[in-house]
């Protein structure tokens, strides 16, 4: 793979101007008469941004399968910070250009990589080459292309990867995915969706080199995601799209400020979604012959979901999702098993997002192809 073009420094820049129940059967509510772990696994977090600093290390103080063991940073000043705050040495704060060394490092089983997703594909394929375990935030990388590579490299270095999809550990979601299983209410053949926000000022999420598109690969891949759960796992077949009117285009000059689009899927049914940063909005809903599921607000979020079906409201005590994703990885590694939010559904919701961007730019209907 050629290396990336984006700087570090450009990256630290911009990164500075912004960014029913779970089934307890035991200690993670996940894995039924399997194994238990007998050890902790060692985590290090690549990209030390809000994401990071607000939820995943936060997570990591209650994951009960590994543990914070180590940081990737541009700042050395920051990751003495974290290992003052986490309890690691400061031997393992590691710069992007020295991630090879982590091959030496036995205390750090699994690289979460968390920086901007144009990032993504050089900074999983150098954790895998270090042999270590790899997750990769959403949405995988900028381009298929780039997904086939962190795949590849990931099979070349016999270590298992796993997509930062931290909803399917989540109860409302669960139950999304159970109803559309099941049928209770019949094949959910009618979807909506939308989730946006409005952006102030021009940060890494409008620059396409660092973020691959606007909106859509950002806040859209929820939608979709969110889509392909209530059909039952499945991709759509067909999709259509338009890009919606720019109101600040000096602050979106290489990317969409917004987008709406329809996904078709093979079952007959179709889901009508809409992203932006020009509105606050966060919703889906699945409708079938015999009843509907209707997350009304936050319904992509950490906590606060409010959502009814048509047999009344549901109400689960939310868990911390990340906690959950990255016990289940560490699950994974241990008892050798597959994660269930593989490299290749992150591939699959990016041949998805390219269709939806090609059909955008030529008003044409668009196949979705593997």
């Amino acid at each position: 793979m050629k290396k990336s073009n984006i700087s570090r420094r450009s990256f630290i820049e911009q990164l500075s101007l912004g960014t029913a129940s779970i089934f307890m059967a035991g200690p993670l509510g996940l894995y039924g008469n399997e194994p238990r772990p007998d050890r902790i696994l060692g985590v290090a977090l690549v990209g030390l941004g809000r994401y990071s600093t607000r939820q995943l290390g936060p997570a990591l103080k209650e994951t009960k399968w590994c543990k914070l063991t180590g940081v990737v940073t541009g700042s050395k000043e920051k990751g003495e910070q974290w290992a003052k705050d986490y309890g690691f040495p400061a031997q393992h704060i590691y710069s992007y250009d020295t991630m090879a060394r982590m091959a030496d490092n036995k205390d750090i089983d699994i690289v979460y990589v968390v920086t901007p997703n144009g990032l993504h594909a050089e900074h999983a394929i150098a954790a895998a080459k270090a042999g270590k375990h790899v997750i990769c935030e959403k949405p995988m990388a900028n381009t298929v292309e780039e997904c086939d590579q962190i795949i590849a490299a990931c099979k070349a270095a016999k270590v298992k990867l796993s997509m930062g999809y931290r909803l399917h550990f989540d109860p409302y979601h669960k139950e999304l995915m159970r109803l559309a299983k099941e049928k209770d209410f019949g094949a959910f053949t009618s979807m909506t969706g939308d989730r946006g926000f409005v952006m102030q000022n021009k940060v890494w999420r409008a620059d396409k080199k660092l973020a691959g598109g606007g909106p859509l690969m950002d806040l859209g891949i929820y939608v979709i995601h969110g889509a392909c759960m209530a059909a039952n796992c499945v991709a759509p077949v067909v999709v259509t799209a338009q890009f919606l009117p720019k109101t600040k285009p000096d602050m979106f000059t290489d990317v969409e400020e917004g987008i709406s689009w329809t996904m078709e899927f093979a079952n007959g049914g179709a889901c009508t979604a809409k992203t932006s940063y020009q509105h606050s909005a966060d919703k889906f809903r699945a409708e079938g012959p015999k009843g509907w599921i209707d997350f009304k607000e936050h319904a992509f979020t950490y906590r606060g979901m409010v959502v009814e079906t048509s047999r009344g409201p549901i109400n689960y005590k939310p868990p911390n999702q990340q906690a959950l994703q990255m016990d289940d990885f560490a699950n994974c590694i241990l008892t050798n098993r597959q994660s269930v939010v593989s490299g290749e559904l992150g591939r699959r919701d990016l041949v998805i997002i390219e269709a939806i961007y090609k059909a955008a730019a030529t008003g044409k209907r668009v196949e979705v192809k593997a």
